[in-house]
């Protein structure tokens, strides 16, 4: 399986809510079959300063090759990565849509999306079967009695991506937590998708999300949960569910996209690497 790695541009940028832009970019290349399934992990190289567009790693036949061209690179030339999720891909073109929460001018791939004008080229690695979630979304959650899905607003363009895909007749319960009401953003799922919105109004992040999660009368039976969003939060709320809940540790899909006061450049707590081996052997 080769990994696409490929020059996109700037197409249209869109603000669907005050702080989250869709940017829709051109790939140069982009086999036909990439990008369909839900949950599509890839990576966005973004250049370093001074440079009008990032030096992508050579391409490799081996699927994880990639990396070891992209570490080959001298370091002040290398492009800086950000992991994003496809929020979808226009049928029958080379088009993608990625969204990009708007959190200041802190971090590489924020500050890129303020500015960013069509035109503009980032590299992207991906979208491939390689970066897809451990858990086949669809069966689990046709296998369960119901499902829970758990997230803040960095979670919601693979939510939105798992919710269009859910079977039908599957009942499913959705927590979404979100700076204000000016951030909410449509989901189309099922006939009787049960949506909250939470709003955080300036509390610490996680905070709303797993206090209302905690606080639910969850539908009884047997459910799948997916949880993804900041590290700490999705922890907690997993713990919750195993510990408190009885979820057995198999129905919880989780992923901490961010770490509250740390970037993705920072190392790893002993949490995350705890959190990282306990994904792998459940698996």
């Amino acid at each position: 399986m080769t990994l696409p790695v490929t020059f996109v541009e700037v197409v249209e940028v869109r603000r669907i809510t005050p702080r989250t832009a869709r940017i829709t970019f051109a790939a140069e290349e982009l086999p036909d079959a990439v990008g369909t399934a839900p949950d599509q992990q890839l990576k966005l190289c973004f250049p370093r300063p001074g440079q009008r567009e990032p030096v992508l790693p050579a391409r490799q036949d081996d699927p994880t090759g990639w990396y070891r061209a992209y570490l080959a690179i001298p370091e002040e030339r290398r492009p800086l990565l950000r992991g994003f999720t496809l929020r979808g891909r226009r049928p029958g073109t080379r088009l993608v849509e990625i969204d990009f929460v708007l959190h200041g001018d802190t971090g590489p791939a924020a500050a890129w999306a303020l500015r960013a004008a069509p035109g503009d080229r980032l590299g992207m690695v991906g979208p491939s079967a390689l970066y897809a979630p451990p858990v086949p979304f669809a069966e689990a959650a046709a296998a369960a009695d119901w499902v829970l899905l758990a997230g803040d607003e960095t979670a919601l363009p693979a939510l939105a991506t798992l919710v269009g895909a859910l079977p039908a007749g599957v009942r499913a319960v959705v927590y979404v937590e979100v700076a204000d009401e000016a951030e909410r953003q449509p989901l189309e799922g099922p006939e009787g998708l049960d949506v909250h919105w939470l709003h955080r109004d300036g509390a610490a992040p996680g905070a709303v999300l797993t206090g209302a999660v905690r606080s639910a009368e969850l539908p009884p039976g047997r459910p799948f949960a997916w949880l993804a969003g900041e590290a700490g939060a999705v922890r907690a709320l997993r713990r919750h569910l195993v510990e408190e809940r009885g979820v057995p540790k198999a129905s919880v899909d989780f992923t901490g996209y961010w770490r509250h006061r740390l970037t993705q450049d920072d190392a790893p707590t002993a949490e995350d690497l705890a959190d990282a081996q306990e994904r792998l052997a459940g698996y």
